[in-house]
């Protein structure tokens, strides 16, 4: 997928949606779809298929963010936007992998309910270190490496 449309045409309209558009957030997300779906080449963990979509959202963490996360009513606005962008024909599991407006408000959703700021949105470095830590965690195969590796091949500079 080309990464300046997925910035501009699902990226950006979406975290203005939600009320959290930010150059940090924006980056981020880039850099997840690259690490995690080179850049949405695929759009299913292959073999174990626990993942979905090009953000690999697994649909525990899917859930949890939905049905707990997001009850809280002070994200009442984000929580109507999320499931407005919901294709409600669709299973949750076919709109993380289909529906790009909605699987990219879940993994702004991933990165938003961490209590720690968001890292420099000009720093591949911080950004890599930031998705390793809180998206990929010490138990992922993912590296600070690889993000930036992937960031440079179908982002290149921030």
């Amino acid at each position: 997928m080309n990464s300046d449309q997925l910035k501009t045409l699902i990226i950006e309209p979406t975290l203005k949606l939600l009320g959290l558009y930010d150059m940090s957030a924006v980056n981020l997300l880039l850099g997840t779809a690259a690490v995690e779906s080179d850049c949405g080449e695929y759009i299913e963990q292959i073999p174990s298929g626990y993942a979905e979509g090009i953000y690999q959202i697994e649909m525990a963490t899917h859930d949890d963010i939905v049905n707990r996360f997001l009850a809280n009513q002070r994200y009442d606005h984000v929580r109507k936007v999320i499931m407005d962008l919901k294709i409600r024909s669709l299973s949750d599991e076919q709109n993380l992998v289909g529906n790009l407006y909605y699987s990219t408000a879940i993994a702004r959703m991933v990165y938003y309910r961490i209590p720690t700021m968001l890292p420099l949105y000009n720093s591949k470095e911080e950004l890599a270190r930031y998705w390793k830590r809180y998206y990929n965690t010490f138990l992922g195969k993912g590296t600070t490496e690889k993000f930036i590796y992937k960031y440079d091949k179908f982002i290149g500079d921030l």
